[in-house]
Parts: C-alpha cells; structure tokens; sequence
C-alpha cells in the first residue's frame, strides 16, 4: 500500500471522525460524538495552533496525527507536541505511523523546532516498538491535576 500524507481537508470529517472514534476506543474512553466534533473542529479550523494531518492509502485515510506547537521556555524555542497518532487496524504494519511521524518531524524542522514530543501508555508495546525506531524515550514522569477554585 503506498502510503501519502497531508493535512485534513474539510471532505475527511466522516472519515476522520471514524478513526478518531477508534482511537478513543482504543484507549477505552467513552463514545463521545460531542468530544470527536470538537476535536475536529481544532484540528479542520487549526484553533490552538492544532494541526491535523491523515494518511491515506488505497484512495482511503487510513491514519491520523493531531498536533499543536507548544512553547519551551527553558531553551527559548518551540516544540511540536503529538497529541494522538493512531492507524486503522486494519491497516497496521503498511506504514502509516511511520509516514505521519515523519511528516511531523519535517513540520517540526521547517518552524526550527526543537523537538517533537509525545506520551503514551506504557504497556503501550506495539506502539512503543515503533516509537522506539524514531525517538528516544525520556525519563520524565507525566502528572495530571484537576482545576480547582
């Protein structure tokens, strides 16, 4: 399967919206259309400086990266977060991921980026395999905290 990427285009919400709902259920959050549109509307419109990007291959999106700069105060430059990287089952193993990390990494070196930066889960092992061909995992620790009042 050749495998081609850009940024979505208006035409790939179903499309887009399908894999991104598989994404969520990957990761076993709720079916939420409310929060699938939203994040569309983010990534189509590019509001918080969000861009998304597909694969296709064999005339379908078979991939998608959602992305956003993020500002590195204590080097002074900028990085390129990848908030969710996700490829139809179905097609696993033909290159998608690859072509959409790589995408991103070219992003990332034309706005001089200091670095492309993601999270996952850690028995995440089949992505973590892939991930571990094109970056190099770091020895930080994620926190999350509720908003409080």
């Amino acid at each position: 399967m050749d495998i081609s990427v850009r940024r979505v285009a208006a035409s790939d919400e179903a499309e887009w919206a399908r894999l991104y709902a598989g994404y969520r259920a990957f990761y076993r959050l709720p079916e939420d259309p409310t929060v699938v549109a939203s994040t569309w509307a983010w990534v189509r419109d590019e509001q918080w400086q969000m861009t998304g990007l597909v694969a296709e291959g064999d005339g379908r999106l078979v991939g998608l990266a959602n992305l956003r700069w993020f500002a590195r105060p204590s080097a002074g430059r900028i990085g390129l977060y990848l908030d969710d990287l996700f490829t139809a089952p179905e097609s696993r193993g033909a290159g998608a991921a690859t072509a959409l990390l790589r995408e991103a990494s070219r992003m990332a070196a034309e706005r001089d980026a200091q670095v492309v930066r993601w999270i996952t889960a850690s028995d995440n092992a089949t992505a973590r395999r892939l991930y571990d061909r094109h970056a190099t995992a770091t020895a930080w620790v994620t926190y999350d905290m509720a908003p409080a009042l």
